[in-house]
Formats: structure tokens, C-alpha cells, sequence
């Protein structure tokens, strides 16, 4: 922090103390990245961060890329780097690990600071643009510790402890709203395929098995199924079925008529007298055949 106490020098802080201490002071920049460091400190460091960073955003420029739009919200707990539209938390840099902040003095728009990653450990240069306040944000950070370590003094180092604990919470916050995202997702992905394929209710699934078939691959005939007309394979429908004609019965549905099962007392005498000769007739027939 040599270079924002240094600038104390001739310029007084800009915020009052409880601007960051209960709330905190918003930027906007363009945020050109991050890249790690060998040193927590040193111009020559963070001169170099820098030129690393304008050569891959030149980069992403001649590939069609826009620079990504960050605000930072500066207080004594530490640098949070938010999207400026959904205001999610992309980095929280917490006051205690950052080691060394400064505006570029050969180009105004740029400004820098350094953290040390809570996870691997690892220094990271984090490179700002802002065309207006980036000698103002490097004065801000600089207020910020100025003000965190007055209360470190004041509270004998307890104060210390409880942004470590805060900070410890506030990423455990973010990590189980990320998971939470992805959980929403995949439950928004599972309810888009049971609208493309729905699944019949239960009950209602068939568990017949299926009908075996012969060495022709045909269904075997059975007297007591019913047969039902079957599909030709070239799609035409196949003939209509026909029950055999009921010989019992004649074209009207009526009896038909043998004269020779009529009883006597159906005919007259003479028409009965030459059924009876009728039926002698074929009587004899039938025996010399």
C-alpha cells in the first residue's frame, strides 16, 4: 500500500469514515483481469501485470471482444468486483490480503492492486480502466486501510479475526448460491424433456406379454380367438372378413322347406297321396344306386 499512503501525503482522504466503514463507496471500470505475481509488492510488478493484460485485451479486441464492465464497492472489509447488471459477486478481495495498490502514472486510466488468493495462495495483480477515477479508487483503497487499521488498533486485533470469520462466510454465501444456480438449471433441463417425452401416469403401462409366435414367425390359431384382420405389410387394408352361410336357414332367415319331413295332416289327401308315391320313388332310387 506504499503508493496510496504515499499519495496521503499532499491530498486528504475523500470519504467520510462511516461512508466505509458501515457502507462502502462504488466505482465503475472495465475490468481488464487478473494475472499472477511472484511479489506481493513493487511498481516494477505490477508494470509488468499491466503490460501483460493491455497485449491480451488488444488481443480480444481484433477477435470482436468488449472489455467486461465491473463496479467495486471499496469499504474497510475489503474490494468487491460485482457485475454491474445481476450485481453477483465475481471476486471479493478482502482487505487483509491485499498487499499493494497504485494508479499508473504513465497512463492515467489505469489502475492495479494486488491480493493474495485465499485458496491457492497465489498472488494475483488485479488491472483496472477507468477514464475518470483511477487516481480517486487508488485514494479510496488507501482510506479504507487507513480506517481498518485505526479499529484493528482500537479493538486489540479482535477486529481482525471477525472480518476473517465474515469473509470466510460471505464466500461460503457465494459458493452455495452458485451451486444453488446449477441445481436450478438441471432441474429447468430435466422439466424441458419430460415436456418433449412424456411419461404415461402409472397404471397405465400394459404388462401383457408379448404373443408367442410359430417357426413361420405367425401367430398360432387358436378356435376360441377371435380373428381379427391384420394389416398387409404394403399398407393396403385386408379383405373383410366373412362367417361361413348357416345352412339351417334359408336366404330370409326362414326354415327351408323339405316336404318329405311334413306331417301328414299338413296336405290335402291328393297332394299327400303323390308325396307319398314321390318319396316311394326316390326310396327306390337311392336303394338300386
Amino acid at each position: 500500500m506504499n503508493r496510496a499512503f504515499n499519495r496521503k501525503k499532499d491530498k486528504s482522504w475523500m470519504h467520510t469514515p462511516d461512508a466505509l466503514a458501515k457502507h462502502y463507496i462504488p466505482y465503475n471500470a472495465k475490468f481488464l483481469g487478473n494475472t499472477e505475481v511472484d511479489q506481493p509488492k513493487g511498481t516494477e510488478i505490477v508494470k509488468e501485470a499491466v503490460r501483460k493484460l493491455k497485449f491480451q485485451r488488444h488481443i480480444k479486441k481484433s477477435e470482436g471482444q468488449k472489455t467486461q464492465k465491473v463496479e467495486l464497492q471499496i469499504s474497510i472489509y475489503g474490494v468487491k468486483i460485482l457485475d454491474p447488471k445481476t450485481k453477483g459477486v465475481q471476486y471479493n478481495c478482502q482487505l487483509h490480503r491485499i498487499s499493494f495498490c497504485a494508479d499508473d502514472k504513465t497512463d492515467k486510466r489505469i489502475f492495479t492492486f494486488i491480493c493474495k488468493d485465499s485458496e491457492s495462495n497465489k498472488h494475483l495483480c488485479y488491472v483496472f480502466d477507468s477514464e475518470k477515477c483511477a487516481e480517486e479508487v487508488t485514494l479510496t483503497i488507501g482510506q479504507a486501510f487507513d480506517l481498518a487499521y485505526k479499529k484493528f488498533l482500537e479493538s486489540g486485533g479482535k477486529d481482525v479475526e471477525t472480518r476473517k470469520q465474515i469473509g470466510t462466510l460471505q464466500k461460503r454465501i457465494q459458493e452455495l448460491e452458485t451451486e444453488n444456480s446449477g441445481l436450478k438449471k438441471q432441474l429447468w433441463e430435466l422439466e424441458e424433456q419430460l415436456m418433449i417425452a412424456p411419461v404415461p401416469p402409472a397404471g397405465s403401462i400394459s404388462l401383457k406379454p408379448p404373443m408367442s409366435t410359430d417357426v413361420f414367425d405367425m401367430v398360432p390359431f387358436s378356435a376360441v380367438t377371435p380373428l381379427v384382420p391384420i394389416p398387409a405389410s404394403n399398407g393396403t387394408p385386408p379383405p373383410p372378413t366373412t362367417s361361413p352361410p348357416d345352412m339351417s336357414k334359408d336366404l330370409f332367415g326362414a326354415e327351408p322347406f323339405d316336404p318329405f319331413t311334413c306331417g301328414q295332416a299338413d296336405f290335402p289327401p291328393d297332394i299327400q297321396s303323390r308325396l307319398d308315391e314321390m318319396q316311394r320313388q326316390r326310396w327306390r332310387g337311392s336303394k338300386w344306386d
